[in-house]
């Protein structure tokens, strides 16, 4: 059995379609401005940035839930962005695709701002 590590993002309505439109398995590409993607390590913080963030800047905020095989992220340092209880992967752009492939399951909505 692999072993697993369960992830938040926070994304917009946006996001959250391009993610829909993968049947709820993979995140979109980063735009060029966007060099690195960041998956959160607890739910709290995923909620603060989803309902603070996303909703002021597009309307809405959803918080995702997913699971990612621990081989694959052992090769990343968790970051702290601003204390313990903000804590982020910080997965380069030009590794999302992998990123994504190391996905076990479906990426869930768990909560939903407006």
């Amino acid at each position: 059995m692999t072993e697993t590590a369960i992830l938040w993002r926070p994304v917009g309505p946006a996001e959250l379609a391009l993610i829909r439109d993968s049947g709820m398995r993979r995140f979109p590409p980063r735009l060029p401005d966007q060099p690195i993607f960041y998956p959160v390590t607890t739910e709290d913080y995923a909620v603060k940035i989803a309902r603070d963030w996303n909703v002021r800047d597009s309307g809405a905020g959803f918080v995702t839930r997913f699971e990612v095989r621990r081989d694959f992220l052992s090769a990343y340092d968790i970051q702290d962005a601003g204390g313990r209880a903000h804590r982020e992967y910080w997965i380069p752009a030009e590794e999302l695709e992998a990123f994504n492939d190391a996905i076990v399951g479906a990426i869930e909505v768990v909560r939903e701002f407006c």
